[in-house]
């Protein structure tokens, strides 16, 4: 056991008998008395700062002040109170060592809570995140209120005798803890670093979709691969044993990963590249069916939204080995077909003068190139026609066009009494002479 624990064991029967004195009791009352006030004025400004914050735009200054008002309410009103509590009870000549122990654990925790608030917002806000920055919060408060009372020498002392030895390397809890702090430490500033750049990037008007997620991509793999280095480094492992780790992960790698890590090398090629950005319309597969809208590129997959509003997460390696149809890669504007038939008895000049005036009831259809009727063939129930038309916007839908175009075709075709035919076949039936029904009724069977 290490020397310092003993000898607060030893003093143990000598501080509770410091402890149990009248003045004591004053310091307690204080502190209940702070808490008391500060759970109280918690509790009744809590709705109106959330009505507030719902009031008040997500990312201005205003929203920003009450979200930093509701974590740092509750410790800031409670070292006010002790602070004036302290006042009082120096002013009438008594002991306030509890509470100069007090005031800068309070302080601390108000600084810590701020701070970790700060660093958060690198980061999307997820129930998972705020677990984490209440966790965080708690975990460094308590180290640093083990400091600020002395006891964190002797807790280290403790951590460190708990070791084993591996070859020449040793082993401690002390040496873990610190390993798992500094990394998850220097993570939260990597992602957070990372998040400021690529925020940064997407405000960038000088830069193209692809730039902008190539920058945010390689920042955050250098800064997240620095972290880990820096914080083995800080703990005093040696960085040649990573040899051992590197050859594992190959052959990691080669069996079970190669999946993953084919995506992840695929997603950097579709970044370098720019055959697909952000904004982009894109259909993958037979017959269109993985047809939308590129939202994200990620490291693994791409994020593309249909018409359904359905975001679907489409592997990065899908996108290299499979056909691609990009219906913006280098120009926006798209043709749309509309065929439709017309019936043999009606007049297919004035059949194909109505389609152009009907391409006119989309407002979306360019003048430019201008649409086209075209007679394409002579169809087993009808003459076959086609109507083309050019669009700028294709990320806003094609259905919708259509429909307003078939529309007007509907209408307009039967103002002017051309018919669109249906299926049509001819059943032809052959009658059988009477002497050769006879004979065959007549043959035995």
């Amino acid at each position: 056991m290490s020397p310092d624990i003993q000898s607060y064991l030893q003093r143990l029967p000598e501080l509770l008998t410091e402890l149990a004195t009248v003045e004591l009791f004053y310091e307690l009352g204080v502190l209940a008395l702070a808490g008391l006030i500060a759970w109280v004025i918690h509790r009744t400004m809590r709705e109106s700062l959330r009505a507030g914050l719902e009031a008040a735009s997500s990312k201005g200054l205003r929203h920003l002040t009450l979200r930093t008002a509701q974590r740092i309410l509750l410790p800031a009103t409670m070292l006010l109170g002790v602070l004036v509590g302290r006042g009082a009870l120096r002013s009438a000549q008594l002991p306030v060592g509890l509470l100069d122990v007090a005031v800068p654990l309070l302080l601390s925790l108000v600084a810590i809570r701020l701070l970790v608030y700060v660093l958060r917002k690198g980061f999307p806000v997820t129930p998972a995140l705020k677990t984490w920055e209440n966790l965080i919060s708690g975990s460094i408060w308590a180290m640093v209120a083990l400091h600020l009372v002395g006891w964190l020498p002797a807790v280290e002392a403790t951590m460190d005798e708990l070791a084993f030895n591996i070859g020449a390397s040793r082993i401690s809890l002390l040496a873990t803890v610190k390993l798992v702090a500094l990394v998850a430490l220097l993570l939260t500033l990597a992602f957070w670093v990372s998040g400021v750049i690529e925020r940064r990037m997407r405000a960038s008007t000088h830069m193209t979709p692809s730039l902008q997620v190539a920058f945010g991509k390689f920042s955050k793999v250098f800064l997240i691969a620095l972290a880990f280095l820096l914080a083995i480094d800080a703990v005093g492992i040696d960085l040649t044993t990573l040899t051992v780790f590197g050859g594992a992960l190959g052959v990691g790698i080669g069996f079970g990963l190669q999946r993953i890590t084919s995506n992840f090398i695929s997603g950097f090629i579709l970044v370098l590249d720019r055959s697909i950005k952000p904004g982009d319309v894109i259909s993958v597969g037979g017959n269109d069916a993985k047809f939308g809208w590129v939202q994200e590129l990620r490291a693994r997959y791409v994020v593309v939204r249909d018409r359904d509003g359905v975001e679907r997460l489409i592997p990065n390696e899908n996108l290299i080995t499979s056909e691609v149809v990009n219906w913006s890669y280098s120009d926006t504007n798209t043709r749309v077909r509309l065929p439709v038939q017309i019936s043999y008895s009606d007049d297919p000049e004035q059949a194909m003068a109505l389609l152009l005036e009907a391409a006119k009831a989309s407002p979306r259809v360019l003048p430019l190139p201008e649409p086209a009727a075209r007679m394409l063939d002579f169809a087993d129930s009808g003459i076959q026609l086609e109507l083309r038309v050019w669009i700028s916007d294709p990320e806003n839908g094609i259905g919708n066009v259509r429909t307003d175009i078939n529309l007007a075709i509907w209408k307009l075709f039967k103002a002017a009494g051309i018919s669109i035919p249906f299926p049509q076949r001819d059943v032809h039936l052959h009658t059988v002479p009477a002497p050769e029904l006879t004979a065959a009724q007549e043959r035995p069977a």
